[in-house]
C-alpha cells in the first residue's frame, strides 16, 4: 500500500525564518560576532553569546536577544556552518509584524559588499534584483529550484523593455523591514517571456507581460491563488510598485508548512535557549523544583496505593481461609490414558522379558585322550 504523504507543522505565527549563505572575504563568524558587539554597544541588542555546548567542528550557534517596540522580547539563533551556510531562527512573545526590524540585520552588517544574503537554492541576492541566465536550461532549473523552495519568496518579474537605471531599483528596498532578507527577486528580459512560462506551467502560476508573479513554493499555502498574486503591469520606472508589494506581503502572511530543516531550528531555539536573564533562570528553577515535587508525589502516592492493595489482598485470603477451613492435601491427578497405556506395555515388556528362555548351557569338554601306544 502507498504510504501517506508525512504532513508537516506549520510555520508557528510569532516566528521569523530565513536562511542563506556567506560567500563574502572575512570569515562568517567574525562578521557575525563584530556586529552583535556593536548592536549591544548601540542598545540595540539587549545580550547575545556563542552558547559552548552548542559549538561543535562544523557549525557554530550564536543567540541574540532584543526587544521591538519597548516590551516585546525577540528571541534568535542562527547557526552557521564550515560552509558558509546559516540558519536563522527568531521568536516574538506575539505574533509577529513584518514591520519590525529584520532579525537578520541583528546579526549580519547592512553593507551591501558584505556577501551575506545569497540563497542557497538560486543561488540569488536577497537585497537586490537578479537577471535569469541567457542560458534557457540554466533558467530552467534556477525557476524549478525557486518554485519548490519554501523558505524564502521568489517572484518573477517581467521586464517588458529594458528598463533604465531607475527601473534597476530592487523590490527589496520598499518592503516592510520584516520581509526584505526573506525575498528574492528574479527578473525576465523581454525576450524570455515564452519559455519562463514554459518553464513554470507546472506550478501552475504564468508571468503576465510587463508584470510579476510570486511563485506559490513547495508546498503550496492551502490559500494560495495563482491569480490573486500575479500583478498585471510594475512600471519599472523607479516608482514604488504598490501591487506588488501587495501581493507579496499578503503571501508572506499566508499560512504556511515549516520549511525542510526548519522544524529542527525552531525546536532548538525553544528547547536548547540559554540566553536567560535572571529572572528567566530563577523561574526556571522554580518549574525544575515543582516538577521534582510533583514527581515525588505521584511516586509516594503510588507506593502508599501499592501498600494499601497488598494488605487488602491479604486480608482477603486470611478470610477466605477462615471460612472454607483447613486445605485439603493436593492428591497428584489421575494418570492420562496415555500413560496408562505406556505403563502397561512397560509390564508387558518386562514379564516377556522374564519369560523368555535363557541360552542353553555349554557342554562339558571331554578329557583330553592320553596318547594311545602302538602295539
Amino acid at each position: 500500500m502507498p504510504s501517506k504523504p508525512t504532513v508537516r507543522p506549520t510555520t508557528p505565527p510569532t516566528i521569523w525564518l530565513a536562511h542563506g549563505r556567506h560567500t563574502g572575504s572575512s570569515a562568517a563568524e567574525e562578521v557575525i560576532r563584530r556586529c552583535l558587539r556593536r548592536h549591544k554597544d548601540d542598545g540595540l541588542v539587549d545580550d547575545f553569546t556563542e552558547p559552548a555546548e552548542e559549538r561543535r567542528a562544523d557549525a557554530l550557534v550564536f543567540e541574540a536577544r532584543w526587544r521591538v517596540e519597548d516590551t516585546v522580547t525577540v528571541r534568535a539563533r542562527v547557526t552557521l556552518s564550515d560552509a558558509g551556510a546559516w540558519v536563522l531562527a527568531a521568536e516574538a512573545e506575539r505574533p509577529w509584524d513584518p514591520r519590525w526590524p529584520s532579525p537578520a540585520t541583528l546579526f549580519w552588517p547592512s553593507d551591501p559588499d558584505t556577501g551575506w544574503d545569497h540563497d542557497p537554492v538560486t543561488g540569488g541576492r536577497m537585497r537586490g534584483l537578479n537577471p535569469l541566465p541567457d542560458d534557457e536550461e540554466a533558467a530552467r532549473r534556477l525557476l524549478k529550484g525557486a518554485a519548490g523552495d519554501g523558505w524564502a519568496v521568489h517572484v518573477v518579474l517581467h521586464e517588458a523593455m529594458t528598463p533604465d537605471q531607475r527601473g534597476r531599483t530592487p523590490l527589496a528596498g520598499m518592503l516592510p523591514p520584516g520581509l526584505r532578507h526573506r525575498v528574492v527577486e528574479h527578473r525576465a528580459a523581454p525576450h524570455q517571456l515564452r519559455w519562463v512560462n514554459w518553464a513554470l506551467r507546472a506550478t501552475g502560476v504564468e508571468v503576465p507581460r510587463g508584470g510579476a508573479v510570486v511563485l506559490p513554493g513547495s508546498p503550496a499555502p492551502a490559500d494560495y491563488d495563482a491569480a490573486g498574486f500575479a500583478v498585471r503591469s510594475v512600471f519599472l520606472d523607479g516608482s514604488e510598485p504598490a501591487e506588488l508589494i501587495a501581493a507579496v506581503t499578503r503571501y508572506a502572511a499566508l499560512e504556511k508548512p515549516l520549511p525542510t530543516g526548519a522544524e529542527e531550528a525552531v525546536t532548538a531555539l525553544r528547547e536548547r535557549w540559554t540566553l536567560l536573564t535572571l529572572e528567566e533562570e530563577l523561574a526556571r528553577e522554580r518549574a525544575l523544583v515543582a516538577m521534582y515535587a510533583e514527581a515525588l508525589e505521584a511516586m509516594t502516592q503510588s507506593r502508599d496505593l501499592y501498600r494499601e492493595a497488598a494488605e487488602q489482598a491479604h486480608q482477603a485470603l486470611a478470610a477466605y481461609r477462615e471460612s472454607v477451613g483447613p486445605l485439603p492435601d493436593r492428591q497428584p491427578p489421575p494418570d492420562s490414558p496415555l500413560q496408562q497405556l505406556t505403563r502397561t506395555f512397560g509390564r508387558l515388556k518386562t514379564t516377556a522379558l522374564a519369560l523368555r528362555p535363557g541360552p542353553a548351557p555349554e557342554p562339558a569338554r571331554d578329557e583330553e585322550p592320553s596318547e594311545r601306544g602302538t602295539g
